[in-house]
């Protein structure tokens, strides 16, 4: 698309509407939309997206093994997380072989866990949902036995913090993911006690929330988890069915709810 497009049709719309003065702030707002094009054409190029593929994987694997290591030892939940992670993202054979040595390394007592943020900061967090993707990984081997350990909560404080998310974000997040996996593999209609509670929680959402305000949260989750988005900002292809399974985790907690409203209503 020609780079100066957006300023040619926003003039010619100023002009039409409030005259000479018009086509300035129409000339203006299209440079910036020009400018947003351009970007994103260069964002897109193989070259950039295979960097942002080597950068990710690197990121999520040693970040991964030193979130295992984090209170002293793996353990065998630890272990049994991360390889149904593997499984869940739908790994080839290679990338699998890739990914265990990635874990060793990020479990050894010498990695350092920080610049390998600042590579994935300079090359992959303008990707917001592979930022997105990233924490739910680690929180998710984070929470493999069922709490998160406080030097592992360090850590993904220190990934959050990398990525500019806020403190009340990020809680919200391990909230989030933590509500979500009681959907893995769950019908919607799921037997605990609390699910419902869960089904709200998982979608970030008060249980008084509107009918129209559910369905945009249930909206914005499903495009966090949206497959061909997720490649577009750079995520290997072979990693993109765990986000398959964590929109039909949100797919269950939004069902669970609208069959609850329904019977209410």
């Amino acid at each position: 698309m020609p780079q100066f497009i957006g300023k040619l049709i926003g003039g010619l719309l100023g002009y039409s509407v409030a005259g000479p003065f018009g086509a300035v702030i129409g000339l203006l707002a299209g440079h910036f939309f020009d400018k947003g094009i351009s970007g994103q054409f260069r964002m897109a190029s193989p070259e950039h997206l295979h960097k942002v593929q080597t950068v990710f994987f690197t990121t999520v694997y040693t970040v991964m093994g030193r979130l295992a290591k984090a209170d002293g030892r793996i353990s065998e939940a630890e272990i049994k997380q991360a390889e149904h992670l593997m499984g869940q993202m739908g790994l080839t054979s290679e990338h699998r072989r890739e990914a265990i040595e990635l874990f060793k390394k990020g479990a050894q007592a010498d990695f350092d866990i920080e610049s390998v943020l600042i590579d994935y900061k300079r090359d992959c967090s303008k990707h917001p949902k592979l930022n997105h993707m990233l924490l739910v990984y680690m929180i998710s081997i984070a929470l493999a036995d069922g709490s998160i350990h406080p030097l592992e909560e360090q850590i993904l404080k220190q990934v959050a913090h990398s990525l500019n998310i806020n403190p009340h974000a990020f809680e919200r997040l391990i909230n989030q993911t933590r509500a979500q996996q009681h959907f893995s593999g769950q019908a919607a209609g799921a037997t605990r006690a609390d699910a419902l509670k869960d089904a709200y929680q998982a979608l970030g959402v008060p249980d008084d929330v509107n009918d129209r305000t559910l369905k945009k949260a249930y909206r914005r989750q499903m495009s966090q988890y949206h497959p061909d988005k997720l490649i577009a900002e750079g995520m290997p292809e072979d990693m993109v069915k765990m986000a398959t399974v964590k929109s039909q985790e949100v797919q269950a907690a939004y069902e669970l709810i609208k069959k609850q409203r329904k019977g209410n209503g």
